[in-house]
């Protein structure tokens, strides 16, 4: 089972953000904005942060891949 935040990358162009916007946008840190373009886990408060800059929800930035 593995993470995907591709959802995230394409709210990112929709909106006209840059990473540095959202680091700034939703107070995460460069180590963690590198763990989502990596697609590795990050805490759910992460996720909640990057939510509300959004306003949507957590379905809407990363979706669960399962392994086959």
């Amino acid at each position: 089972m593995r993470i995907s935040y591709n959802k995230l990358q394409k709210l990112m162009i929709d909106n006209q953000m840059k990473r540095q916007d959202l680091m700034r946008a939703a107070e995460i840190s460069s180590s963690v904005a590198t763990k989502l373009n990596k697609n590795e886990t990050v805490s759910l408060d992460v996720l909640m942060r990057i939510c509300k800059v959004f306003h949507c929800d957590i379905g809407d930035v990363c979706e669960v891949i399962l392994d086959e």
